[in-house]
Order: C-alpha cells, then structure tokens, then sequence
C-alpha cells in the first residue's frame, strides 16, 4: 500500500513538475547526461554477462571514492562474479569510468517502476550495494521481490536527515527492515539507523571506507604543478561552495601581505560553477590561470605559474592528488552552512587542515581530528589568520599534518571488514537458492 502511494505521489509529480523538467533538460547539460539509461535503456555493454552480476550504487563524486578501494578488494574476493557500478550524477559517472572503466559503469535507472524492471531483468544482480543511505522504493521492491540481499555499505545518517527520517519512520521501516545488511560508519550512525527502522540483528559497525582511501596514481594536474611552480608554496582549497570563493579572496589578500611565494589552488565543488567562479576571478583583480588551459597546450608555450597566482582547478578527479602538494588545505562545504566535505583527503598525506564550522555531514572524523589537535576550525573572519599561523608556524604545521595522518592510518580497516560481511551474505543467499 505504502508503495502504491509512494509511486502515486511520484507520478503526480513528474506530472505538475515535467514543465520544469523540460526546461532544464534543455537548457542545461547535466539533466539531459544519462537520460536514456535512467529511462530504462540498459546499454548493450551491460547485457549478457557471462559471470553473475554484483550492482553496487554510488551517487556521485564523494561516494565513489569512498567505495574505490572496495571495489578493487572486492574483485580479488570475488572473481566469479562481474561487479557493475552504477551512479547519478554526471561527475560520479565520470569519476566512475576513469576508476573502474567505462565497460562497467552505468547511470542508476530513475526510481520508476518500469526503469527498475528492465535493469532488474537484464542484470539479474545476486546481490545490489547501496553506498552509504541511498534508498529508494521501488528499488529495493525489486529487490525484495526477487529474493535478492540489499546490503549498505559506509551507511550514515546526517544531522540534518535523521529528524526527517524519525518523523517518516513509519513510512520507512517496511523497506528498511527488510534490508540483509547495513554496515555503518560509526556507533551514531548505527544507533540511528536502528531507530528509523533497520533491523538491529543486521546492523553493524565496519567502520568510515573513506579512511581506507588511498590517493591514486599522481594526477596530470600535479605532474604539472610540480613542474611549473618550483620553490612555491601552495594553499588548496578543495570543494568549495558558493560564498566560500569570496571569503577565501579577501583571505588571499591577507596571506599574500605576509609571504609572497604563495600559489593559491582553488577548486569549486560544482563544475556547473566553474563559469561563476571564473567570472569572480575576473572580477577580482588577482593573476589566475585555468587547469584547462594546461591540456590545450604545448609543453614549451606552458608558463611556470608565478608566485602570488591562482589556480582555477577546472577539473575532476584531481583535487585528492593535488592536495600532497599543499603546505596548508582549506576544505570547503564548511564556511557555509552545507555540512562541511571530506577532511580526511588532505589528511592522508599528512597536510594541516583548516575548515570552517559547519562539518555536520563529517561530524564524526572531524571531532576525532580535533580530540588529536590535527585539524583547525575557523570562523570566515578569521579563516586568513588560521592559515597564515600554519604557514608561518612549520613545526606547529608539520605537527598537525602528522597528527592528521596518525588519525587517517589508526582508523583503516573498513574496506575489510565490509569485504568479509558482504562475502558471507552473498555465499548464504547462493547456498540457500541452490
């Protein structure tokens, strides 16, 4: 019944909401990235597979690396099966691809019972993996249906959702009660899941996957910095948002008054913003170049990036490299209130870390970089003095960098312990369908 409703409700909406949906299809691009898949069409790469198929979802960006190292463990743990990946959005879909490889990776179909039939159908998934609380209905009542264990991995509730799902538990708890395994990030988030309806016999602690992260093969855009910035220092501020840029400028004017062998790496979180960064940029009176601008050149006409410029980093997938190369990081999300992004990115290589007060979506890694004094918490007006203390402060610097990096190794083992639960749950749902 709940889902008769719930499928009622959302074909009144697309109904009233296809005007607006139809515009911005057309008016911008990463509406209209996908649409085919998420329609239904199951691209031809994905059918016929000769193994039987593993679907692990990650929404975007921040979730896709959470589940990168998961995903190479799971391979080598499970060789008879072919582990599919599908996202939402588009820079999760890219993301995806270059990690995993195009030939597995696929946009999650809308939540719409036809969509989700003919990926259910085609795929015929032994097992479906949800990064962290992406649930919806008609997905895992496809699931349900077919006898197929739905398992969350790094699974967390949020300051700002948990009240919102408390108040809809009734609503929740007949699909999430039927969930095989939730393996959650901390005893928190445990506690909540339990509390909205997930069956505490089936809920557990394996830990944050993000602390098992690690960085990748270097970047293109740090090979470049390394060449084209000798003898700088570097300031990273990575997944900014809007408001953060301003504030981060006015800082930048400051920082510059006391040392000037600075370069500043800003990268917006959005690409969709780059545009509004970039005419910020313009506006500001500062000396900038674009990351983009590199790939379009020759290495003899490339310019070494001087000192007091700023970096637009005007890509994806290379901010986590790039921050080995800062003497200090900023992580955006954090000035603003949007729950603050990831600090441990910077942290595993053993950079200080500043951000501002709003972490609620990391709150848990946050506080235990701040119970090891290995991250700094700063208000907009005085963002400019916390940076130039650990720039002027090395041994302060260098201390919380190691801290930082003790907190990032003490807290592995996710990876693991979620490759151990997920093994078992699939080898007795294939013992008991034999």
């Amino acid at each position: 019944m709940i889902l008769f409703f719930y499928n009622l409700t959302l074909l009144a909406v697309l109904i009233i909401g296809s005007p607006w949906w139809l515009w911005r299809m057309a008016t911008v691009r990463k509406y209209r990235a996908g649409l085919r898949e998420r329609l239904g069409n199951v691209p031809e790469r994905l059918q016929h597979q000769e193994r039987p198929v593993l679907w692990l979802h990650a929404v975007s960006v921040g979730e896709v690396l959470a589940v990168s190292r998961l995903v190479a463990e799971l391979d080598k743990a499970l060789p008879g099966h072919r582990l599919l990946i599908s996202t939402t959005t588009a820079t999760g879909q890219a993301l995806a691809r270059e990690r995993f490889g195009a030939d597995r990776v696929f946009y999650c179909p809308l939540d719409l019972p036809w969509a989700v039939h003919r990926y259910m159908q085609a795929l015929q998934p032994r097992m479906l993996m949800l990064a962290e609380t992406e649930f919806w209905p008609n997905m895992l009542s496809a699931c349900f249906r077919r006898g197929i264990p739905v398992a969350v991995v790094n699974a967390r509730v949020s300051d700002r959702s948990y009240p919102r799902y408390l108040r809809l538990r009734s609503l929740w708890r007949p699909f999430l009660e039927r969930l095989s395994r939730v393996l959650a990030q901390t005893e928190t988030d445990a506690a909540r899941l339990k509390a909205i309806g997930c069956r505490p016999d089936r809920v557990s602690v394996a830990g944050n996957l993000k602390f098992d992260v690690r960085f990748p093969a270097e970047a293109e855009a740090t090979r470049l910095l390394k060449g084209l910035v000798p003898n700088l220092r570097l300031i990273v501020a990575g997944s900014t948002l809007d408001g953060e840029e301003k504030a981060l400028l006015q800082a930048w004017t400051k920082l510059l008054a006391v040392e000037r062998n600075l370069l500043f790496v800003l990268a917006p979180r959005h690409p969709e913003r780059f545009p509004a960064v970039e005419a910020l940029l313009k506006a500001s009176g500062f000396s900038w170049v674009k990351r983009s601008a590199w790939s379009a050149q020759s290495a003899e006409a490339r310019e070494l990036v001087r000192a007091g410029q700023i970096v637009l980093l005007d890509s994806i997938g290379e901010l986590a490299s790039i921050y080995s190369l800062a003497s200090v990081a900023f992580v955006g999300g954090s000035l603003v209130p949007a729950g603050g992004h990831n600090p441990l990115e910077p942290a595993q290589f053993g950079v200080p870390v500043v951000m501002g007060p709003h972490y609620a979506n990391f709150r848990a890694m946050t506080e235990d970089l701040l119970a090891h004094e290995a991250i700094r918490i700063a208000q907009k007006t005085d963002l400019a003095q916390a940076l130039i203390e650990l720039l002027q402060d090395r041994r302060s610097a260098d201390w919380m960098g190691a801290q930082a990096r003790q907190v990032f190794e003490a807290q592995s083992g996710a990876t693991a312990r979620c490759v151990d639960a997920l093994r078992v749950l699939l080898t007795r749902t294939e013992e008991q369908t034999r």
